[in-house]
């Protein structure tokens, strides 16, 4: 449970205003001033105003600090500090640098903390750095090491290269004829056989001309 703060104040230099006083009008002063009686007007001090639990102040407030426990109607500027504890209750606008309303307070209003801009600003964190992705080793390709250099002899003559044979054929044997092309093979390999006229079979025991046979009948 949150517990209200009141700002020391000394009995000797404070103002005291009892239960059943009623004061109407404008209430000044370099003094504190606690208030359990009932105030209306205005009221502008120079220090603290305490409003007690039995206390009521209708007016507009003007002072260094407040702390209200009682009932306040109306605007109240600080130039410190007001704080509305448990048993207080306010009605109107609250203006001051620091503001505490403490939980079970009654409020209702609005609150002005002041200019923004006169605000202190806050540092800025500092950013957490951000881990930097390893980068992967690329593959080294193994070197090759040069073949070397082949040095001719003195007075040896070249070899001659063999000639490339078409069609991925290797060279004849022979070296100095030339090697068949295979389009011609292939034009000489499709070309039809010649055809054979076939001869009837000779009949066994005849001639090849045939010879005329003359069959005489005779009637009985």
């Amino acid at each position: 449970m949150a517990t209200a703060h009141t700002p020391a104040t000394s009995s000797d230099s404070a103002t005291i205003i009892g239960e059943s006083v009623h004061i109407r009008g404008q209430l000044s002063g370099g003094e504190d001033l606690h208030v359990l009686g009932r105030v209306e007007g205005r009221v502008d001090l120079e220090r603290t105003l305490v409003v007690a639990q039995s206390g009521i102040v209708k007016a507009e407030v003007s002072v260094k600090n407040a702390v209200i426990s009682g009932v306040v109607v109306g605007n109240v500027h600080a130039s410190e500090s007001v704080e509305l504890t448990r048993e207080g209750r306010m009605v109107g606008d609250i203006f001051a640098p620091r503001i505490i309303i403490v939980d079970g307070a009654s409020f209702r209003g609005n609150v002005d903390m002041g200019d923004i801009a006169n605000m202190p600003a806050r540092k800025p964190s500092a950013e957490r750095p951000r881990p930097t992705p390893m980068a992967r080793p690329q593959p080294v390709a193994a070197a090759v090491p040069a073949r070397p250099a082949v040095t001719a002899k003195p007075g040896a003559k070249p070899a001659a290269a063999p000639a490339a044979s078409p069609a991925g054929r290797a060279p004849d044997k022979g070296g100095d004829k030339a090697p068949e092309r295979a389009p011609e093979r292939a034009a000489e390999q499709q070309k039809p056989a010649p055809v054979t006229p076939l001869e009837p079979p000779a009949a066994k025991g005849l001639p090849q001309k045939a010879q005329k046979t003359r069959v005489i009948v005779k009637r009985r």
